[in-house]
């Protein structure tokens, strides 16, 4: 199978998992949750980067996650788009200690690349990499043909791109005779730089058996993007990467603010498990 530079470059170590912390945007100008702080959305993010920072998490990954409804890719505009590029140059120096990414939800994956560009990200989360699905969104098709040309067209290939398979949120049942370990191989094959592994929604825990199943089928990184949980770390350690949100928030709820107890007291479960 062929790899793209990206991947040779290993944007995630693998002495171990690498821990991902999720800063989640407050809601952006024109989406119902606004608040009408522009300055507020991103002293918040900048404050959850510092935060993430010093607790020792190896990687953080911005999105833009209060926008709900999400719109679909084409129809996300353009003040959606400044808010995160704003945002991600305020993470990426507060963060300077590891790899940032960023992704922008519903599908908006091309944007989340031109961002990722601008400010100098490592990598970006996208959806829909290969085989279509049913999302909260409406149907969303594949877009690997045309992301990995837009990425090269704009020359950011210095960015990852790691993509979901089966994702959380979404039916599947148009693709019920693929299996997740032939979804991995297909995206893999498509030259992806690794695969994001679910549960059915944020916060839920991802199968075991499936993990397992799409690290023997990919050589590429496996990462685990939901339901980590400092009860449960052991099960997911051998992911390259672990995603985690909703666990380091208040009362492990995805919309609050970081509990850096939580966050604490995990991390130094992590270490000690390096020892």
């Amino acid at each position: 199978m062929a790899t793209s530079r990206v991947t040779q470059k290993s944007v995630l170590t693998k002495f171990r998992s690498n821990i991902i912390g999720m800063i989640h945007l407050l809601a952006n100008p024109g989406t119902p949750g606004f608040q009408g702080s522009v300055q507020g959305i991103i002293a918040r993010a900048e404050r959850e980067a510092q935060i993430y920072k010093m607790a020792g998490v190896d990687s953080v990954l911005i999105e833009n996650m209060h926008d709900i409804p999400y719109q679909h890719s084409c129809d996300v505009g353009p003040e959606v788009v400044s808010m995160m590029t704003s945002a991600a140059v305020r993470v990426r120096k507060a963060f300077d200690s590891g790899p940032v990414g960023v992704q922008i939800l519903a599908g908006a994956n091309n944007q989340a690349l031109a961002v990722a560009l601008a400010t100098g990200l490592d990598y970006i989360r996208a959806e829909g990499f290969v085989f279509s699905h049913v999302a909260d969104e409406g149907l969303m098709h594949a877009c690997a043909g045309p992301l990995l040309r837009y990425r090269r067209h704009i020359g950011a290939e210095n960015v990852a791109v790691f993509t979901d398979i089966k994702k959380k949120h979404s039916a599947h049942s148009i693709t019920a005779d693929v299996d997740i370990m032939e979804t991995a191989r297909a995206a893999q094959f498509f030259r992806s730089d690794g695969v994001i592994v679910t549960g059915t929604s944020t916060g839920a825990a991802v199968s075991t058996t499936e993990l397992n199943d799409v690290q023997k089928a990919v050589s590429i990184p496996v990462l685990v993007g939901s339901g980590v949980t400092i009860q449960n770390y052991q099960e997911y350690k051998s992911a390259t990467g672990l995603i985690i949100g909703s666990y380091f928030k208040k009362g492990h709820h995805w919309s609050e603010e970081i509990d850096e107890t939580v966050l604490a007291d995990f991390m130094d479960m992590v270490r000690s498990h390096e020892q």
